[in-house]
């Protein structure tokens, strides 16, 4: 199935079932207005590497989820969006556990939006 703008800011609003990857990465979308999405990725052992911390691809992954609720969420039906480039950054490892993200539109022209994302476990 292949979700609108409307359909996006309903998995938020009115609890529709999110997009096939939102499932997959067990990531949960609790707020997107405005620009700002948050939710939490909840990290099993799946997402684990062989040195026993997150696999730096799924935490992009999740930071990209919540970074298309954010801008979707300023976004009508009559516009769309993705992906052109994706820069990561790690400051530490991310374990099992819950892992908020919190993804911000940045600034947004007329056909390119700067959205960051970060990603907090343990208040780190």
């Amino acid at each position: 199935m292949k979700y609108s703008i409307t359909d996006l800011q309903q998995v938020v609003t009115n609890g529709l079932t999110p997009p096939p990857c939102d499932l997959t990465m067990q990531v949960r979308v609790d707020y997107a207005k405005d620009g700002v999405a948050k939710g939490v990725w909840k990290v099993d052992k799946k997402f684990i590497n062989g040195l026993g911390v997150v696999m730096g691809g799924f935490l992009s992954s999740a930071a990209d989820i919540l970074m298309a609720y954010a801008i979707a969420s300023k976004l009508t039906d009559t516009q769309g969006f993705v992906s052109i480039d994706l820069d990561t950054t790690f400051h530490r490892p991310g374990f099992e556990g819950e892992i908020e993200v919190i993804a911000k539109v940045e600034k947004m022209g007329r056909t390119l939006a700067y959205v960051v994302a970060d990603l907090i476990q343990n208040e780190k």
